[in-house]
């Protein structure tokens, strides 16, 4: 591999290409379909292991339904959970949903909230949602880290944590603010696309030649064909 050497010097990098990749902002790269700032924390809180694909099939009934922060405020509990249903635990997406708008009301005169720490207080709102309503919404910094972000994150050699706020804040500090939301968007589309979890294509990837673990699955997949080919050889005798 050869490139740059440090990790904020392959950060650059990797944002640069993603970019060309991946052209548009963060709110044009966003997935989910909606039409205000409550209606994507309303979905995003619903995406939660769930896809986007499947949001999008949920939420025009529930905008209909409920279009703000008031009427959802106000709505019934099985009637709701009946419309998500189908994103799965909705149990308890629908108790967030309803708690979260009660709080958008009750504390925030039905105006979604744009700072971080006002937006981590409503239920069912962890950092990486707070981060994508701030940076698809309001167009302010935001880096959302879920799993796509997180495995690329490790792969590519810009971070050795876990952790999604200490990759958060990691990410934070090699990318300009402006780029935080559009550069996470990217991640989990190139994540999706090429990148992926069991079986990343190395070959057509933009950022294999920077890359730390370009290749290694490849040889990692072949190295455990071996050992199981012996292994049922040895049985066979």
């Amino acid at each position: 591999m050869t490139g740059p050497r440090t990790k904020k010097g392959r950060a650059r990098v990797v944002v640069d290409r993603l970019a060309e990749e991946y052209p548009g902002t963060a709110t044009e790269l966003c997935a989910l379909d909606y039409g205000d700032p409550f209606q994507l924390l309303a979905a995003t809180i619903l995406s939660a292991q769930c896809t986007d694909a499947r949001v999008n099939m949920v939420t025009p009934v529930l905008f209909a339904a409920y279009p703000d922060a008031q009427t959802l405020a106000g709505a019934d509990p099985a009637t709701l959970e009946g419309i998500i249903q189908s994103t799965g635990f909705f149990h308890s997406k629908a108790k967030n949903l309803l708690g979260m708008a009660k709080a958008v009301v009750e504390r925030y005169d039905a105006i979604v909230p744009t700072e971080l720490d006002e937006l981590v207080t409503l239920p069912g709102v962890g950092r990486k949602t707070a981060n994508v309503v701030r940076s698809v919404a309001f167009g302010l910094p935001g880096l959302p880290v879920d799993t796509h972000v997180g495995r690329l994150s490790l792969r590519l050699g810009l971070t050795t944590e876990k952790n999604p706020v200490t990759v958060e804040h990691e990410l934070d500090a090699m990318v300009p603010p402006a780029q935080w939301g559009a550069f996470s968007l990217r991640l989990i589309l190139h994540g999706r696309r090429v990148c992926n979890a069991r079986a990343p294509r190395c070959d057509d990837c933009v950022l294999a030649d920077i890359c730390p673990s370009a290749g290694t699955f490849v040889e990692a997949s072949l190295q455990q064909h071996t050992r199981r080919t012996e292994e049922r050889g040895r049985k066979s005798r």
